[in-house]
């Protein structure tokens, strides 16, 4: 009889901001495009909004992932990325340093924070990976990317 394996493996696209490493689900991924798109600001928004790109016909509204989580403000390179995500209905641009890599994940190589949790800035994180020596924080991007308003 053949014992049936119930780990999970999930793929995670891998970002960098500053010295950390990221990984949101790549099933959640539509693009990733450089940083060379004219992003207009649209006023009277948090700081962290920085605007939108019209890609490909459609408005998207971009991110500074940087920002959000109260790091210095974006500083842009040619490995500089916008990863664009689809949430449901919600199409949002995310600006982040560097993207590194595609990576799986099982449940034996991931934990959950909860162990941490009270924590505010803690409220974005799903857990965390771990992948030869290395620390992969896992985002949950619907905390993310929709505002604390709508989701009561």
């Amino acid at each position: 009889m053949e014992v049936q394996n119930t780990t999970e493996t999930r793929k995670y696209l891998v970002f960098r901001l500053e010295n950390d490493e990221f990984g949101i689900e790549i099933d959640k991924i539509s693009t990733i495009i450089e940083k060379d798109m004219n992003i207009t600001r649209v006023p009277k928004q948090p700081a962290f909004v920085k605007g939108v790109i019209n890609l490909r016909g459609e408005i998207i509204p971009v991110l500074s992932l940087r920002l959000k989580f109260g790091l210095s403000d974006d500083v842009y390179d040619e490995n500089t990325r916008i990863i664009i995500i689809k949430l449901e209905d919600l199409t949002v641009g995310l600006i982040v340093d560097s993207v590194a890599e595609v990576v799986e994940l099982d449940d034996e190589t991931t934990e959950s924070i909860s162990n941490i949790a009270g924590e505010k800035s803690l409220e974005y994180l799903k857990g965390v990976g771990k992948l030869n020596g290395r620390i992969i924080t896992l985002l949950d991007l619907e905390k993310v990317v929709i505002p604390e308003e709508a989701a009561t």
